[in-house]
């Protein structure tokens, strides 16, 4: 018991500090906005002062002392290491431990606090306005780090406040059906997973982010995380402008703050495509390395959303001073072929004598495609990469020609033939690993003693459709199983 009185007074001189800083920065922006919902009888008064919603929120902490108790037994099971007793009262087994957390202890309660006192301020029945400037106001100030509780409860919170709806209410519905006992085919429901904004609540939401957008450079940061998430929300994009905060945020003097919205311009162009392109044009003209690399990272994403508008941004890539962004370009070269396979064949070409060996050792990936669309190799694509005698790049040719010898002789001749001037001696080892003396008859093939080898018969494995009349017996299906194994073993 004193272990729980040391902590718990610790935890509450703790969070009466984190309070009354919290609350007093976030008043500084003001005045606060008004809340989603209003009793009819008792209007919203907007405090006269910023200091009398500190006194307001110390005051309800010190009298409410079963709020703190509870917020203070609930995080602490949350955060302390496993115990292998669940009898043991974690405050005097972790007592040093939680001691050295007292911060981190007085962040949780206070944001379990702001959600509580939100939750009463959003009820719609009988909303409490006094909580809501005190919500408000703390959320704003304790949503300080892009990491975090900031991020993912803040996240919920600014949410519950765009949709006027209570934290904790789950703001879409499972489809009904069959599988639910009070399913009613004849009743008409709304669409699934449809949310509706609230006015009210919206302008609140938006004030919140721009205070972060008017923060320092982790508040803004964080606003991109909360953008990052509200983008799954489509009903909400348009009401909380997220396109103009994003464009806002192309622009932003910060070199991780531009680089971090790059990873919300997928989903960006799916809600508003003019506005992404916008977006992607304002990024690709920045010079920072982490936001070119950055860019590099989600081309692939880009191709599949906006087409023939990312060709210029590869043909940039590839001409990129940094390696790595070259790279990374090469390997995304493959996705010009749902545009136009006679560029992408071009590309490949012209890419296969590249000066940096890492953008030459990304396009053998898709060799593969290639062969399968021109199995000639009119433009000796694979010549050139063999001849480069570069040990990644003919690693992946030897095993793509190994699979030719597997499954088209025809083709595996056709190519063997065309690189045995450059050497075949690394090709014929592991062919023979697979299947001893294999090498042999190609050797006498290219000699010209023999026709032309024929593929090696494919084991075929058995697939149940289960039409068989009967069953084996146990005994022959686990001779067969044993029978198996020992081949298994021996090869």
């Amino acid at each position: 018991m004193k272990s729980r009185q040391r902590v718990s007074e610790e935890i509450l001189q703790s969070l009466r500090r984190t309070l009354a800083e919290s609350l007093e920065r976030g008043c500084l922006s003001w005045p606060l906005p008004q809340p989603p919902h209003q009793h009819a009888d008792l209007p919203a008064k907007h405090p006269q002062d910023a200091r009398d919603v500190s006194e307001l929120g110390l005051s309800l902490v010190n009298a409410d002392r079963g709020m703190f108790d509870r917020h203070l037994k609930l995080v602490v099971d949350l955060i302390v290491p496993h115990r292998m007793n669940l009898m043991d009262d974690p405050f005097e087994v972790h007592e040093k431990w939680l001691l050295k957390r007292v911060d981190d202890l007085s962040e949780r309660m206070l944001f379990a606090i702001s959600t509580e006192w939100l939750a009463q301020a959003l009820d719609p029945s009988f909303p409490d306005t006094e909580r809501w400037w005190l919500a408000i106001a703390l959320i704003n100030g304790l949503c300080i780090v892009p990491y975090g509780q900031s991020v993912h409860q803040g996240y919920h919170l600014v949410e519950s406040i765009a949709l006027g709806q209570r934290p904790g209410t789950w703001h879409t519905q499972p489809e009904d059906g069959p599988h639910n006992w009070a399913w009613n085919p004849h009743t008409v429901t709304s669409p699934i997973g449809s949310i509706e904004a609230h006015e009210t609540g919206m302008k609140a939401a938006v004030w919140l982010m721009k205070r972060l957008e008017d923060g320092d450079e982790n508040r803004r940061l964080l606003l991109i995380e909360w953008i990052r998430l509200l983008l799954e929300r489509p009903d909400l994009f348009s009401d909380l402008e997220l396109s103009q905060f994003l464009k806002r945020r192309c622009n932003d003097p910060s070199e991780d703050a531009a680089s971090r919205v790059v990873g919300c311009l997928a989903k960006l162009i799916e809600n508003d495509k003019q506005a992404g392109l916008e977006c992607v044009k304002l990024l690709h003209k920045r010079n920072e390395l982490l936001v070119r690399r950055n860019m590099a990272d989600v081309l692939t994403r880009l191709f599949r959303r906006i087409g023939w508008d990312a060709v210029p941004l590869l043909e940039d890539m590839l001409n990129d001073e940094d390696e790595s962004i070259r790279a990374v370009a090469a390997s995304t070269t493959g996705d010009l072929r749902f545009l136009d396979a006679e560029m992408w064949a071009d590309k490949l070409q012209s890419l296969s004598q590249h000066d940096c060996a890492a953008v030459r050792r990304n396009i053998v990936n898709s060799i593969r495609f290639y062969v399968e669309m021109y199995p000639e190799d009119e433009r000796k694509i694979i010549e050139k990469l063999w001849a480069g005698q570069d040990e990644v790049v003919m690693t992946r040719l030897r095993e793509m020609l190994l699979r030719f010898e597997e499954t088209n002789t025809e083709l595996f001749s056709h190519h063997i033939k065309i690189l045995e001037p450059l050497g075949l001696e690394s090709l014929w080892p592991p062919l023979d690993a697979r299947r001893p003396d294999r090498s042999k008859l190609w050797l006498d093939w290219l000699d010209g003693k023999i026709e032309l080898p024929e593929a090696p018969m494919q084991a075929q494995t058995h697939v149940s459709d289960f039409s068989e009349s009967e069953l084996p017996s146990l005994q022959d299906a686990q001779a067969h199983l044993n029978a198996w194994i020992g081949e298994s073993e021996e090869e």
